[in-house]
C-alpha cells in the first residue's frame, strides 16, 4: 500500500491521518518474484486492511487455487 497526493483535476479523494497525505492509495498484488498480479486505486481515507480485502474481491485473488493470501 503506497498512500500519494492527488492531482486537484480528480474526481475522489480522501485523507490518510497516519501519512497525513490527501489523495488516493495505491493497493498492488505481487508474486514471490516482484511480479504485478493486481493494481487497485483507492481513495486514502479508506483502511490499508480494507483497502486490500476490496482489491482481492474485485480481481477474485484468494478465489482459485492460483492465489494464496
Amino acid at each position: 500500500m503506497h498512500s500519494v497526493k492527488n492531482t486537484w483535476i480528480a474526481g475522489e479523494k480522501g485523507y490518510d491521518a497516519g501519512k497525513k497525505v490527501s489523495g488516493i492509495k495505491r493497493h498492488i498484488a505481487v508474486d514471490t518474484n516482484g511480479l504485478i498480479h493486481a493494481i487497485d486505486v483507492i481513495t486514502a481515507n479508506i483502511a490499508d486492511r480494507e483497502g486490500a480485502i476490496k482489491m482481492c474481491e474485485r480481481k477474485n485473488i484468494g478465489k482459485s487455487d492460483k492465489y494464496t493470501l
